[in-house]
């Protein structure tokens, strides 16, 4: 019986091309897959009713406009970063460290303070991790599309 056997560097090669396959952002000079939020529907569900958040993951929502935004968690149940970007993708708010909440429409929320087009949610404590500041800049992979120009 003939096993078959690939090189350490065909084993790579393969693993990292299934590692980028996706949309990603890159923040801090960390690399996280993402789930991309570009309508309605899709940005009012966000997160809620998930238990978990994969560690290397987050969710991206893309605004038809870039102004002050405000999230809350409501049913959400993973505590998370909220992190504010603007048109030019520079970070203009965070909201760290966001406990779940289950208290529906009595949730508070949190709000960006100055405009963003961008906002990504990852799991709490990421930004303090990454040391991120106002400023810092958010980059996508190719995979996620443009927002569209504001009205």
């Amino acid at each position: 019986m003939s096993a078959f056997r690939l090189s350490p560097l065909v084993l790579f090669l393969l693993l990292s091309g299934c590692a980028n396959a996706g949309p990603w952002v890159e923040v801090g000079g960390q690399r996280y897959a993402v789930e991309v939020a570009d309508d309605n529907e899709e940005r009012a569900r966000g997160l809620m009713f998930r238990d978990v958040l994969a560690e290397g993951t987050g969710m991206l929502f893309i605004h038809d406009r870039e102004e002050p935004q405000a999230y809350w968690m409501k049913n959400t149940r993973i505590p998370l970063d909220i992190l504010y970007f603007d048109d030019a993708r520079k970070l203009v708010a965070q909201q760290r460290d966001v406990p779940p909440c289950s208290a529906g429409n009595a949730c508070p929320s949190y709000p960006s303070r100055k405009p963003a087009r961008y906002v990504l949610e990852l799991n709490a404590g990421q930004a303090a991790k990454l040391g991120l500041k106002d400023g810092d800049e958010i980059r996508f992979s190719r995979d996620i599309p443009a927002a569209p120009a504001n009205p």
